[in-house]
């Protein structure tokens, strides 16, 4: 019998800082319930990226876009492998990522300048081109040569090291679900407010009663929910959002589906946002 996979989920950040640091929840799931062990952060990409290339056995969820819409590669020219188009991205500054970008909703018209993946829609997810509010284009760009480096596997888009296994998350999914449209965080000191600390509370009730479509129970020690409360950006809160997710398709695939919860039809270019 193999030992289940360390999960994880990271709420990634494009420039992380000692302030503003990526973080990243661990923990395992036992049948319907998911027990958070710690929580970590990271102040640069380079501490993430060498925790990810080190030998291990996990399977986590990410909270940064891992494709790009094919409509914006295709008008753009740029490679329709994901790999090659990866290659690609990586080589360009932020600056000519925005210029090509901006250049592309120029010609749009209004209300659609953007384009959008699949997924996006599902998920309720901003286009992975935005590259402000939020700045996902500069995520995908910052985070994917992390995941690419570090040999990884990425079910539906490239085969890497199957013990280490990483999925598109997006924490906004699971929290709208609970919470409909209440904010619950807030990096702005000022909106730190009592109702969006009301919020997370309920949140984190909702999480642990089980009482979501992912039929999973969160599991937490008293002062890792003090501290999941008291966390008024939501950073590591998010991190746990997409523990969660990870432990869904964790479970699927424990159950013998290769894809992780990915359906089967999604685009090997774009991606998908698990639970989706």
């Amino acid at each position: 019998m193999t030992a289940s996979p360390l999960l994880l989920g990271v709420d990634f950040s494009s420039s992380p800082s000692r302030r503003k640091p990526i973080a990243m929840a661990l923990g395992e799931r036992v049948g319907a319930r998911v027990r958070l062990q710690s929580l970590q952060t990271f102040d640069t990409l380079e501490a993430l990226g060498r925790w990810l290339a080190a030998p291990g056995h996990w399977v986590g969820g990410f909270d940064l876009p891992f494709g790009l819409p094919r409509e914006l590669v295709q008008q753009l020219g740029w490679p329709l492998a994901w790999v090659d188009c990866m290659r690609h991205y990586r080589q360009l500054s932020r600056t000519q990522i925005r210029d090509a970008f901006a250049g592309f909703c120029a010609a749009r018209p209004a209300g659609g300048k953007f384009a959008h993946r699949a997924t996006d829609l599902p998920a309720g997810s901003s286009p992975s081109m935005k590259w402000v509010n939020p700045p996902v284009a500069y995520m995908l760009h910052a985070g994917v040569p992390l995941l690419l480096d570090a040999g990884v596997h990425l079910p539906g888009l490239h085969a890497g090291d199957p013990a280490r296994v990483a999925l598109e998350a997006y924490p906004g999914l699971l929290a709208r679900e609970v919470l409909g449209r209440r904010s619950y965080k807030s990096d702005d000191r000022a909106r730190q407010t009592p109702e969006r600390l009301i919020a997370r509370k309920d949140l984190l009730t909702a999480l642990e009663l089980g009482s979501t479509r992912l039929g999973l129970q969160l599991q937490l020690r008293e002062s890792q929910r003090h501290a999941l409360v008291q966390d008024a950006q939501g950073d590591r809160l998010d991190a746990v959002l997409c523990l969660l997710q990870a432990a869904w398709t964790q479970q699927r695939h424990a159950e013998g589906d290769a894809r992780y919860g990915l359906p089967e039809n999604a685009d090997p270019l774009e991606g998908w946002i698990v639970t989706a």
